[in-house]
């Protein structure tokens, strides 16, 4: 079970890593390629938290258990504008 607490920390860590990330690569301590790597790890799973958050809230407002939420898959929730 997550809690929407637990949610907005992990994204918290999330987008610091990502800032984290790009001041590295400004002081040029890792590759362009590292950078991209890791910061489409970043966004997919930011993109994941927030699904999950979202369907909490969803669960909620229509009297439905939050903790029955799931997360979704990356190719799920990446796949949403495809």
């Amino acid at each position: 079970m997550t809690d929407d607490k637990s949610l907005f920390h992990r994204i918290d860590e999330l987008v610091a890593e990502e800032h984290e990330l790009r001041s590295k690569r400004a002081a040029g301590s890792i590759g362009d390629e590292d950078e991209r790597t890791r910061l489409r790890a970043l966004e997919v799973e930011l993109d994941q938290c927030w699904d999950l958050l979202r369907q909490r809230r969803a669960k909620r407002e229509f009297g439905e258990d939050p903790d029955a939420a799931e997360p979704r898959s990356a190719d799920t929730v990446e796949g949403y504008l495809n």
